[in-house]
């Protein structure tokens, strides 16, 4: 029987592409999206047609669900789509967040705090409010996975961009947080700590130091390049796998050698 997954942040970027992959290895996903600007949020986010293109590639396998991660209910109601259409959940994929910065913290406004913060941590807990009591009602032995997208930021101070080391510093907290929580369920909770990988977010980031081409940002990892997003995603989805179960409450860096 295939597995399941539901992948917040799905419209593009990292999270489209660990709903491509997931699919891809016969996987069936909820892809879910705000697909919707936000305050705070100074650049255009995913919309409705990126996502519904994602569900076209893979219609037996993949359901598009508008839903905002800030809002608990809507959150919960987008699982529901995974339980009653698939079946239940196998692994969750807290992806959606946003950039917020360019100035000294006492500069932030409280609409870029709230939007790193609402988005990025509050988000990544309400899909595991959602999704892990869905994994717990499987019976022993359980495979339930809880990945979350943390940052290279959630381990080096960044200029500019306190608020948002600070929301993925929480992302890190939080899911070593659950996976104390899940001791002995057979459930594990990661993170995976990206580099610089060509997204949307990425260019947002270069808008933040006025740098006009992303490229710059290569300078600071081993590999000498950006990461393209299916890098980050094949990462993601390993620790979705069953064959991942050694691996719990820490992080996986995907980082091009950029925390080396």
């Amino acid at each position: 029987m295939s597995r399941v997954a539901v992948v917040t942040g799905a419209a593009r970027g990292i999270g489209a592409a660990v709903v491509r992959q997931l699919a891809g290895s016969g996987w069936r996903v909820v892809a879910v999206d705000v697909c919707a600007d936000l305050p705070g949020a100074d650049y255009s986010l995913g919309t409705r047609e990126q996502l519904r293109e994602l569900a076209e590639q893979w219609p037996d396998a993949v359901r598009d669900v508008v839903a905002d991660v800030r809002d608990e209910a809507a959150v919960r109601r987008a699982v529901e789509v995974a339980v009653t259409e698939f079946g239940g959940v196998d692994a969750a994929v807290a992806a959606a967040a946003v950039m917020a910065g360019g100035r000294p913290l006492w500069e932030t406004t409280d609409e870029e705090w709230d939007a790193l913060f609402d988005v990025g941590v509050r988000g990544v807990a309400n899909l595991a409010r959602a999704t892990v009591p869905v994994m717990l009602e499987k019976p022993q032995p359980r495979t339930g996975r809880f990945v979350a997208l943390a940052s290279s930021a959630a381990h080096r101070g960044l200029y500019h961009l306190a608020g948002y080391n600070a929301a993925k510093h929480a992302v890190v907290g939080l899911v070593r947080g659950l996976a104390t929580d899940l001791r002995g369920t057979g459930i594990t909770a990661t993170a995976v700590s990206p580099g610089s990988t060509r997204t949307d977010m990425l260019t947002a980031t270069a808008a933040c130091y006025d740098l006009a081409d992303v490229e710059e940002f290569s300078r600071h990892q081993l590999v000498e390049r950006l990461l393209e997003p299916e890098e980050v995603a094949a990462a993601v989805c390993w620790l979705c796998a069953e064959e991942s179960s050694a691996i719990t409450g820490t992080v996986v860096h995907a980082d091009g050698g950029f925390t080396a």
